[in-house]
């Protein structure tokens, strides 16, 4: 079996008009997405936000309360979860103990009678590299190879979409690492549709193509992980991707190309062209890796913000990096992340300080600060992972 006739299969996701309501919720306001066939996406955001619920509606599980589901342009709102051509990879595998690893593999296959199960099965363990581990059984396999057997069951199928729930949360961190990286070069082999449902900020941008942080049950932002990094549109994107430094104040002078908001007794100024609201009461923000620590007082340069001086709180020592936390009089704290090319800290705790960013880092929101938004999450249905399970185990006994 070529790798090209895996990617034969790939084909868009769209989601029209889709909303869902629970007794006492609704979990998905209104969601328009298309997600074009062979790409990476994923879909972003805090437990409760609708993200597992959109991936439920897509595999079946779910019926929308409204709204329309297409994939390769069919309409498979009413089609049942068997009937989609989807198939979903797991956090928790859900791999049968009892049988060989190519046995788990080829499953699917020999239950719907498809010709050379066996050959198909092998092929698509060669594809994650564990075709040498086929006769072996999933408790002799590390997590990382589980997780591959995982995929490779799925993608067996040629599947027209894949869904990944969560699947890399149960490795440790320097697994999923790797994880991140073979998983983003299969799906570029094998060329299927990839939906990527997490939590996980580093892992939705190290894999995908596409980001869309959902809160609330709406999409905040989407667009590149790069974009969406360095130039959020709301607090609740520039919070939760990351780490930001907020500022709210006036705006206090325009020109055609940078704005000045006077927060606090300070001046902060950002491009207009990275600001989205450009009059009145705003927020603007830096990340704390463009943040310059000086343990003297800097010159004035018209292309840097100053603010300061302001006094070292709290230092974190992380190996690559060490996070300050600095207390501003007027503006309060701001987190600073400096890389490590020292012997150690450049400053300590009691540190009289002085913070400037480049002008050009900054960026301006459409909203203020705000918390995270959460509601309930819905549980009143089973996990996507234990129903696939069970209507495993149904057709084996079944057979």
């Amino acid at each position: 079996m070529a790798v090209r006739e895996f990617a034969e299969r790939g084909a868009d996701l769209e989601l029209v008009g889709i909303q869902k309501r629970f007794p006492g919720f609704t979990a998905i306001e209104e969601l328009d997405l298309t997600i074009p066939a062979g790409a990476f996406f994923a879909l972003l955001g805090p437990s409760g936000c609708g993200k597992t619920t959109t991936l439920r509606l897509v595999a079946g599980l779910e019926e929308p309360t409204q709204g329309r589901i297409l994939i390769g342009g069919k309409d498979v709102t009413a089609t049942k979860s068997h009937q989609r051509p989807v198939n979903t990879v797991f956090q928790s595998y859900a791999l049968f103990p009892h049988m060989t690893i190519i046995e788990n593999v080829a499953f699917g296959l020999k239950r719907r009678r498809i010709g050379d199960a066996l050959g198909r099965a092998h092929e698509a363990l060669r594809l994650v590299e564990l075709d040498h581990l086929a006769q072996r059984r999933p408790q002799q396999l590390s997590g990382g190879q589980q997780q591959r057997v995982a995929l490779a069951r799925a993608i067996v199928n040629r599947p027209a979409l894949l869904l990944l729930d969560e699947p890399l949360g149960a490795l440790d961190l320097k697994l999923r690492r790797q994880m991140q990286l073979e998983l983003k070069t299969i799906q570029e082999e094998v060329g299927l549709t990839f939906l990527h449902v997490t939590h996980d900020q580093e892992e939705a941008m190290t894999m995908a193509d596409t980001v869309a942080v959902m809160n609330k049950g709406a999409i905040e932002q989407m667009g590149a992980p790069e974009l969406l990094y360095e130039l959020p549109r709301t607090s609740f994107v520039a919070n939760f991707l990351g780490q930001s430094n907020l500022f709210t104040g006036r705006v206090a002078d325009t020109t055609s190309s940078a704005i000045t908001v006077a927060a606090g007794g300070h001046r902060i100024v950002v491009p207009v062209s990275r600001a989205q609201r450009h009059q009145g009461e705003i927020t603007v923000g830096v990340r704390p890796e463009k943040v310059a620590l000086h343990v003297e007082e800097p010159d004035d340069d018209a292309d840097r913000n100053l603010l300061g001086p302001g006094r070292i709180i709290d230092v974190s020592f992380s190996g690559v990096s060490t996070q300050y936390i600095v207390e501003v009089p007027g503006v309060g704290t701001v987190v600073v992340f400096a890389q490590n090319v020292g012997s150690g800290p450049m400053a300590s705790v009691g540190a009289e300080v002085w913070l400037s960013w480049a002008i050009a880092h900054g960026f301006g929101l459409d909203d203020g600060p705000s918390e995270t938004g959460r509601f309930p999450a819905d549980d009143s249905t089973r996990s996507i992972a234990a129903q696939h399970r069970e209507a495993l185990v149904s057709e084996l006994e079944e057979n």
